[in-house]
């Protein structure tokens, strides 16, 4: 008997947008003969199925939804959710409370990751891992002098939400007089704001997921881009270059690869994750810098994941599968 899917999209963030093409791609790359497969929206308390040629409200006591043939529930939610409460670990508490298993992390590695300040210094305690430097700023609270956070982090530097994606409200400052507009439009997206010490180097990603017991990473991505900064222009209006796999030396891909596995296991992570780095340095020698994990990467048909799994040789359908088999079997 086929397993019914939720695939569940939507959010309250700015990513609400992406999130649909996320599902709309999700749902292509399922294995339809295994698993019946329905999107669902959610966007502050509305939370909707779509069913056949109509919406059903989803009754939030148990995650069902009543159509015109009867109730209906799910075996297992595949959370496409970029941003709050999909992101960040409300979601997946929801979930656990009601015994409904889902595709990503826990509550604790998701609300980790998604503050981006909490989640550097955490790992700063694992020495093989560059870190760059930044300080947190939060909604309310007094604002160090321009002249402090120079000299702090430098210039040029980035402004970004502590918490977000897609890189919305994130500015790259060249001069000190820029700064204070950044952390302003910062704000916008988030109640705390990071600026942080740029790197310098080669941008590249790095996807993995787990299979039983094998944590398996996908083959790099170099990121190439003509804006100043991998923004929400580059990633979703093609300003952007997307090498798979990368032009990064094997021993450089190795450890790569290598550090990918490490941080997926110190955060006990689930689901496909997908790791952002800087290489500094010498070419074959570099320094890997962690930039940013995500723990609900974008899986439109052009994106990242999708790219690498291909790169694999393996088919994005069985993937998917070996996640919901995981935590169903």
């Amino acid at each position: 008997m086929k397993k019914t899917i939720a695939i569940v999209a939507g959010g309250d963030s700015s990513e609400y947008g992406v999130s649909l093409r996320s599902a709309e791609g999700i749902m292509s790359f399922m294995d339809h003969e295994k698993y019946d497969c329905f999107v669902v929206v959610m966007h502050g308390a509305e939370w909707y199925v779509q069913y056949k040629d109509t919406t059903c409200p989803i009754d939030k006591n148990d995650f069902s939804f009543v159509a015109e043939d009867g109730r209906h529930t799910f075996d297992f939610a595949y959370i496409t959710i970029h941003g709050t409460p999909g992101e960040d670990g409300i979601l997946q508490g929801y979930f656990d409370l009601i015994g409904m298993p889902y595709s990503t992390s826990g509550v604790l590695v998701e609300a980790l990751t998604f503050n981006k300040f909490a989640l550097n210094n955490y790992l700063r305690a694992y020495p093989e891992l560059h870190i760059s430097d930044s300080l947190l700023i939060r909604k309310g609270e007094v604002l160090p002098s321009v002249e402090s956070m120079v000299e702090r982090v430098g210039l040029p530097c980035f402004v970004k939400p502590n918490a977000g994606g897609s890189s919305f409200g994130v500015t790259k400052v060249k001069e000190a007089d820029e700064l204070v507009a950044a952390i302003e439009k910062a704000m916008c997206e988030s109640d705390e704001g990071m600026v942080e010490r740029e790197m310098v180097g080669t941008e590249i990603t790095c996807g993995c997921y787990r299979k039983g017991e094998e944590i398996v990473t996908f083959p790099i991505t170099e990121v190439v881009t003509t804006q100043e900064f991998f923004d929400y222009d580059a990633k979703y209006n093609g300003k952007v270059e997307e090498i798979t796999p990368a032009r990064i030396a094997e021993e450089t891909a190795r450890r790569v690869s290598e550090t990918t596995r490490r941080i997926y296991q110190v955060l006990d992570c689930y689901g496909i994750i997908r790791i952002d780095y800087i290489l500094s340095g010498e070419k074959g020698n570099e320094e890997i810098n962690l930039l940013e994990i995500n723990t609900t990467p974008g899986m439109t048909v052009t994106s990242f994941i999708p790219q690498q799994v291909r790169a694999a040789s393996l088919d994005i359908k069985d993937v998917l599968s070996d996640i919901i088999e995981g935590k169903l079997n």
